[in-house]
């Protein structure tokens, strides 16, 4: 019985001295992995445009069925998105959400991205259902959507989306 307590103290030794692993966590923050699915972000065009089209892929592809997703149609007095739609509504339910990342997989326009944000916590059920507000970056010295734009047309700064060339 004695040997045991020994053998117990020599590995309390041995691992008293090596580096800790134990981080302080509001004051000391551990960098996320590159492959880390965090919370959800929507993208925009570098023009301010929303890459989102309402296409509703992600929330079909979604397993947990926490996206949904409102498509409605653009116009040239209101354009929110280069093609024909725009998602009007869109809402994640962080309470449903697995972080698979299969709404990014099936974005055809990457308009859904999981970025590095870890730190989510709700007080209420309400609070954790991330509208579109809440999930589209704000734009870069672009003007915010809606745009209004000439009849017929729309800003060529957008990558064309039939012709990759």
């Amino acid at each position: 019985m004695f040997i045991e307590i020994l053998k117990g103290l020599g590995t309390t030794l041995k691992h008293s001295f090596q580096p800790r692993i134990t981080l302080q966590y509001p004051e000391e923050k551990r960098p996320v992995r590159p492959r880390f699915k965090g919370r959800h972000e929507l993208k925009r065009y570098d023009n301010g445009l929303e890459k989102c089209i309402g296409c509703s892929l992600c929330a079909a592809a979604c397993p947990a069925d926490a996206i949904f997703v409102e498509a409605a149609e653009n116009s040239d007095a209101e354009r929110y998105s280069p093609g024909e739609r725009f998602a009007r509504v869109y809402e994640i339910n962080m309470l449903r959400c697995i972080f698979c990342g299969f709404c990014e997989d099936a974005c055809p326009t990457e308009a859904i991205v999981m970025e590095h944000e870890y730190e989510l916590s709700f007080y209420d059920r309400a609070s954790a259902i991330y509208t579109k507000d809440m999930l589209l970056v704000p734009p870069a010295g672009a003007p915010d959507t809606p745009q209004q734009v000439a009849p017929g047309s729309f800003n060529r700064s957008i990558p064309d989306m039939q012709n990759p060339d």
